[in-house]
């Protein structure tokens, strides 16, 4: 059982930079796959991005890729997502997720048992 906390996001100009923290609770915050996902108004909530339980691998929608990084401290209980060169449509509310399910990265909601309530990031242009 884990629950988790999103921050960090916010309102911003296209082409600056935000970093989404996610806090989560327990002591086996180590033992999960974690996840970042995104909804945009009127979309599907979609996959951002994923890391491994050691912070070894990681994995990017190509939309993000190169743009977008993810990573954990697992000493913190805690994962980030640092935003570079934010677009428009970079838009939407953003999820963190924790899965249990899987021993690798993975980009299906479906794998991830416990998610966050969401932080809104807004660009505009």
């Amino acid at each position: 059982q884990v629950q988790l906390v999103e921050s960090g996001g916010g309102l911003v100009q296209a082409g600056d930079s935000l970093r989404l923290s996610c806090a989560a609770s327990g002591r086996t915050f180590s033992s999960y796959v974690m996840g970042w996902f995104r909804q945009a108004p009127g979309k599907e909530r979609e996959f951002v991005a994923t890391i491994n339980r050691s912070g070894s691998s990681s994995y990017y929608a190509d939309s993000v890729k190169g743009r977008f990084t993810i990573s954990r401290d697992n000493v913190k209980n805690t994962v980030y997502l640092r935003m570079n060169s934010l677009k428009p449509e970079d838009t939407a509310v953003y999820y963190c997720a924790a899965s249990g399910r899987t021993y690798y990265v993975s980009q299906s909601n479906s794998a991830y048992d416990y998610w966050g309530q969401g932080t809104q990031v807004t660009v505009s242009s």
